[in-house]
């Protein structure tokens, strides 16, 4: 994932996570808040809960992954940090990748076939 739609720093985290709404799935936990860019940016957090740093990094591939595969379908101009629950770590891929697909749903952030506008915004005249 190219740097510019990444999530690095902490502030960055915080406030996603603070002025942000969320969505919850058994797997992942979805904060999102609109920016300023015009892109999307992606973080990911994965706790010392899930278990050590190989299976840490491993999950955190994984979910990576899963939201790369819908970066062409989603509404622009959102910071969006996933958080991995603990059952993650025995799920497979495309357990992960339904998970997210969920969670940007619920969210509205999948485009839609008419390609409208996310309805938590107001159409810019």
């Amino acid at each position: 994932m190219e740097k510019k739609f990444r999530l690095r720093a902490s502030a960055d985290f915080r406030r996603v996570r603070k002025e942000g709404r969320s969505w919850a799935h058994p797997l992942l936990v979805l904060y999102m808040v609109p920016n300023t860019l015009g892109h999307n940016r992606f973080g990911f957090s994965v706790s010392r809960r899930i278990g050590g740093a190989v299976e840490r990094n491993r999950v955190k591939r994984r979910m990576r992954e899963a939201a790369w595969l819908f970066k062409d379908e989603l509404n622009q101009g959102w910071d969006m940090v996933l958080i991995a629950r603990a059952p993650i770590s025995d799920a497979q891929f495309r357990l992960v990748k339904q998970a997210v697909e969920i969670l940007l749903r619920r969210a509205c952030l999948l485009r839609a076939a008419d390609d409208s506008i996310h309805p938590y915004r107001t159409p810019k005249d």
